[in-house]
């Protein structure tokens, strides 16, 4: 034990200084990026360098100590991996392959171009966010968007907050607390991130009153449980799940004339917000924005992000005395969208003026109601593609499944094709991880020992992208 100590110590006094180690790095291939600041530098190699000190006094005998290089080139390299993983930034494109249109984790809806183009304009000038051009006086950044959302929906009004959560928190303060809002059992839902509608509403200050069972609410349940306490009768959409089965639940024409003949709101949480009927392509019918208001819905509330295919947000839409009284609220200006969203929001809005245009150019839509036929077209070029590049693959070109996603459509199988791989060299999950470490990482998912790549969520011109991650991340025998 006592040599394998003097050993340490031979190995811990071969360590360069972090001084010489940091001018080693300056004469490295790295050094001509003068973009790197010298105390990065200075922190990546004490970084190293306690990493080797710590493996050295770790090590339990020689022959351990001899896996463990105190070499100065090498320890450079080791510099050099560190700078770049902490030059990289955090937040980071990925290529899409799982097939989930509105993939929550991969940030949801992609964005059209006239809204890429809306969001360079106003990051890179000034604007009339908040300035009538008119008159020269102070305006509002809601009328940017107030004017298309009422000509496109019919809405009385309208209001813009930063996500879904915050438009129904902001209805249910504005307008029901210390009161009671009315909820069938079977729509007290779960968003994501485990937010609740019962502790949205606990935090709205409003009283939530449920009614009915997990499986049937009826007409009645509501009209009893109405008290001069009663400030809203709520519907919330249930996005992300379905009851099947031995089930009723009340119409929402009902609801509405019931919450209007004893003077209550009626507040419809729609969740994701489709405006497109998506039933002609063969799709389950979801209630759109329109349908929500024409069935006397007081106040509708959905999602930017979602079905809609643009930025985050939270969209308000009703009666104009009930906007009006949300937007003078003080919670209003803690949950306002920024400029980023007004414009980015603005330029979706606009292309469903044309809803044939909203269709073609909006990502979210376009994969969605993707031809089949042109998935497998794009499957078989993608699959091309990677046995000419990677003769080791063994590819193959199927029928699956593809999710909506985001809490929408939960029953929908979409038909795709994928591309499904198979290496003879790495095992299904390692090949996973590397893909998901290459620059950019690419994300699909694994089925019965093969990496599937589903061309729903694939653009044209991200198919090279996705031979080169193979490429480079196939290409090596399992260590």
């Amino acid at each position: 034990m006592a040599g394998n100590e003097e050993v340490k110590k031979d190995y811990l006094r071969r360590l360069s200084s972090v001084n010489d180690l940091i001018q080693a790095f300056y004469r490295s291939r790295m050094a001509g990026n003068r973009t790197i600041p010298r105390e990065l530098i200075t922190e990546a190699s004490r970084a190293v360098l306690e990493g080797v000190r710590e493996a050295i006094l770790a090590a339990r005998d020689e022959m351990s100590l001899q896996n463990i290089s105190t070499d100065t080139e090498e320890l450079v390299s080791m510099v050099e991996k560190e700078v770049e993983e902490r030059m990289r930034p955090s937040f980071r494109r990925v290529i899409n392959a799982t097939g989930v249109v509105v993939h929550t984790n991969l940030g949801r809806s992609i964005l059209p171009a006239a809204a890429i183009e809306a969001l360079r304009t106003a990051a890179a000038h000034y604007s009339n966010l908040e300035f009538r051009l008119e008159d020269g006086t102070r305006g509002s950044r809601q009328v940017h968007l107030r004017r298309i959302l009422c000509e496109l929906t019919g809405a009385e009004s309208a209001l813009v907050v930063n996500n879904n959560a915050a438009a129904v928190l902001l209805a249910l303060t504005a307008h029901a607390r210390d009161r009671e809002v009315i909820v069938s059992r079977g729509q007290l839902i779960e968003i994501g991130g485990s937010f609740r509608l019962p502790e949205v509403m606990a935090q709205s200050g409003a009283r939530l009153v449920e009614v009915g069972t997990t499986n049937k609410t009826y007409l009645e349940d509501y009209r009893k449980a109405i008290t001069s306490e009663t400030a809203v009768i709520m519907r919330a959409h249930p996005s992300n799940y379905r009851i099947l089965g031995f089930t009723a639940e009340v119409d929402l024409a009902e609801l509405a004339s019931l919450a209007h003949e004893y003077g209550l709101i009626l507040l419809d949480d729609l969740g994701s917000g489709v405006y497109v009927d998506l039933s002609r392509f063969g799709l389950s019918p979801e209630p759109t924005i329109t349908d929500s208001l024409r069935a006397g819905a007081d106040l509708v509330c959905f999602s930017g992000d979602k079905l809609l295919g643009g930025p985050q947000a939270g969209i308000i839409l009703g009666r104009e005395e009930l906007v009006d009284a949300m937007a003078k609220h003080p919670l209003a200006r803690a949950l306002r969208a920024d400029k980023l969203t007004v414009a980015a929001l603005e330029a979706t809005l606009r292309l469903y003026l044309d809803p044939e245009r909203a269709l073609a150019e909006i990502p979210t839509l376009a994969m969605i109601t993707a031809d089949p036929e042109s998935l497998r077209e794009r499957a078989e070029r993608l699959a091309g593609k990677l046995s000419s590049a990677c003769p080791d693959l063994r590819v193959e070109v199927m029928e699956d499944v593809s999710r909506a996603g985001g809490g929408s459509l939960p029953l929908e199988d979409l038909p795709t094709w994928v591309v499904a791989v198979e290496s003879s060299r790495l095992k299904v999950n390692r090949l996973e991880e590397r893909l998901r470490r290459h620059d950019p990482p690419v994300i699909g998912r694994i089925k019965e020992e093969r990496f599937l790549l589903d061309v729903r969520t694939l653009r044209d011109e991200e198919l090279s992208l996705v031979v080169e991650a193979f490429r480079s991340s196939a290409g090596h025998e399992e260590g």
